[in-house]
């Protein structure tokens, strides 16, 4: 069996078919090599493929350490495996906990990385879930530990981004299941703990993905809830992005709908990139619950830049001063003619006043709906 080893001596298997330019597929949290076999056989006519699985999936080594399992330990496997194959630059396509792998390989290591797809990737980057999301992979990894990997395939198998792919694909799901509860409950429970319960929300890379030249395919499903304003945010984030999402689909994207995965990341891949000649892509505005407050709260969800509606406000004011003052001229008997110009200045200004409060309402509004 083929296996590459890691600066820290840990033994990753992979598989590898094709000839060409290379795909190196990064699997997600509740998968493992396997799990990329469509798109294996439909890149495998044409490019140079390989998908391993991580340390803690075997046939890969399962260490017992809890603290070898961050996600820069995972980034830098990665990395290994290219080293390996002799691979100088490969495209990466990552599904989740794969996709913030592949990302965090293209901040690290931009000059190993001709592009990314990144697949239902940034669960638990959202401000006021982040924690939550951190709490319950503490917990899931309690669970592989106390009850095997079967029981939580029973659960954590079914969670609601996944139900769509039981609807649409019973035998693909049914196999999807089978090989979770066939994980490593120590290697699963590690990696739930120490990658999924500890790592950054993408949010908090932001300067760094500004930077970032890249070029980026964000893949989401439309019923993947957790994984929507993540995707938004990656695509306002990222120079050299595009996205697509995929209609009545959850998290496992590449295994529901292969053909239409496969069709558009080779679309992507071959295709000219924003990078190589094109403009990219600025965004001027974006929501301000992407950047850190200091709390976690649910709260954080909806707070928003108060840019817009501040400044009507302030005009709103300023138009309330000038009436008060036309007001007093125009009401207290000076004499007639400038106390009909004080009147009239006083109306308009007073219409000015309601017009800015009005507006600027209606743009926190907006902003916060």
């Amino acid at each position: 069996m083929p296996y590459a080893t890691t600066p820290d001596n840990v033994k990753l298997y992979y598989e590898e078919v094709g000839a060409g330019t290379p795909i190196l597929f990064v699997h997600e949290f509740a998968s493992d090599h396997r799990g990329w076999e469509p798109q294996m056989r439909e890149f495998g006519k044409r490019h140079r493929c390989i998908a391993y699985s991580a340390r803690g999936y075997a046939p890969s080594d399962v260490l017992r350490d809890a603290g070898a399992y961050s996600y820069m330990h995972v980034m830098r496997d990665c990395v290994a495996m290219l080293d390996h194959l002799d691979i100088d630059k490969a495209h990466l396509i990552g599904l989740s906990m794969g996709g913030y792998t592949s990302l965090q390989v293209a901040l690290n290591h931009p000059d190993r990385v001709r592009s990314l797809v990144l697949a239902g990737t940034g669960s638990g980057s959202e401000r006021w879930y982040t924690q939550d999301f951190h709490r319950h992979s503490q917990a899931i990894g309690d669970q592989f530990e106390r009850e095997g990997p079967a029981a939580v395939a029973a659960t954590y198998g079914k969670s609601p981004s996944r139900i769509p792919f039981e609807i649409k694909d019973r035998r693909g799901f049914a196999e999807f299941a089978a090989r979770l509860a066939e994980h490593d409950a120590i290697g699963s429970a590690n990696t739930s703990r120490g990658f999924q319960g500890a790592r950054p929300s993408l949010y908090d890379f932001e300067v760094d993905l500004a930077q970032l030249a890249t070029p980026a395919l964000i893949v989401v499903g439309d019923e993947d809830e957790r994984c929507i304003e993540p995707s938004l945010f990656l695509k306002a984030v990222l120079p050299a992005a595009g996205l697509v999402m995929f209609p009545k689909s959850g998290h496992v994207v590449n295994l529901e709908e292969p053909d239409l995965f496969n069709q558009v990341s080779a679309i992507f891949s071959a295709g000219p990139k924003p990078s190589a000649g094109l403009p990219a892509t600025r965004v001027l505005w974006r929501p301000s619950r992407w950047r850190r407050h200091g709390t976690g709260s649910r709260s954080d969800r909806f707070r928003v830049r108060q840019t817009g509606d501040d400044s009507m406000l302030k005009w709103a004011v300023v138009f309330l001063v000038i009436a008060i003052i036309a007001g007093i001229f125009g009401f207290t008997g000076v004499e007639e003619a400038s106390a009909t110009i004080a009147k009239w200045l006083f109306g308009i200004f007073m219409v000015l006043f309601v017009g800015a409060v009005a507006i600027g309402l209606a743009i926190g509004a907006k902003l916060t709906s």
